[in-house]
């Protein structure tokens, strides 16, 4: 089973939905579980770090106009450009994540601290890569592209919510110290929507201490789909 597929999707899957948005998968098959979304916002709907898929505009119209599209993380162009394109906005991307302005063809506009009602946070986890968290306060949607996931491909033992094994080593605690979510949704497997600020805070108070755990049944497959995101 690849890790990513990088053909076109023959279909999707919706794997989370609530009232302001929802969220998908263009090949619900992969083991690295990108999921994209569709978030009601006070300008419209924004599609974040989307993956196309025929018919997939069918999931989200009900949430009203298409506002913007975003990409949110250093390898998360995906089809943002097709997207963008078809409902005639450009491709929106925080400030430093040069490598997706490069990637994506189509007009892009930068933003730095807030993007449609959501506040903006950088995180460089490593040095390896670059992301922004995007939160809204007054739902309590949280987003994080990378860091988090919950696919099964990353979490250990009966953790709802992973991080990459080294950063368990400096969990970034002031990155989401502050953060009360009714939802934690991901750049890779389904969000989480009960109890979500308790398993964002065992993903980080827990970090270290499932570490030798995540280094033996983890970090070879972490490794691989490392390998797979950059070809």
């Amino acid at each position: 089973m690849p890790t990513f597929e990088r053909g076109e999707a023959d279909e999707y899957e919706v794997v989370d939905r609530w009232a302001d948005g929802v969220s998908w998968q263009a090949f619900p098959d992969e083991t690295g579980e990108r999921t994209s979304h569709a978030i009601r916002c006070a300008d419209g709907v924004w599609l974040i770090d989307p993956l196309d898929a025929p018919g997939v505009a069918d999931c989200y119209a009900d949430l009203g106009e298409v506002a913007g599209v975003a990409v949110l993380a250093d390898y998360h162009a995906r089809d943002a450009a097709a997207f963008a394109e078809r409902h005639g906005v450009p491709v929106t991307v925080p400030t430093g994540l040069d490598r997706v302005v490069e990637r994506v063809d189509a007009p892009t506009e930068r933003v730095t601290h807030s993007l449609a009602g959501f506040e903006l946070r950088r995180l460089n986890p490593l040095r390896a890569w670059r992301e922004t968290v995007a939160y809204r306060e007054r739902d309590g949607t949280l987003y994080v592209p990378d860091f988090l996931s919950s696919g099964s491909l990353y979490t250990v033992g009966g953790e709802r919510l992973s991080m990459t094994t080294l950063s368990r080593l400096f969990p970034p605690r002031e990155t989401f110290a502050d953060l009360d979510p009714e939802r934690v949704l991901l750049g890779h497997g389904p969000g989480v929507h009960e109890d979500a600020s308790a398993a964002l805070s065992d993903a980080v108070d827990g970090a270290r201490r499932r570490f030798p755990r995540a280094l033996l049944t983890q970090a070879p497959r972490e490794l691989k789909a490392m390998v797979d995101a950059v070809r």
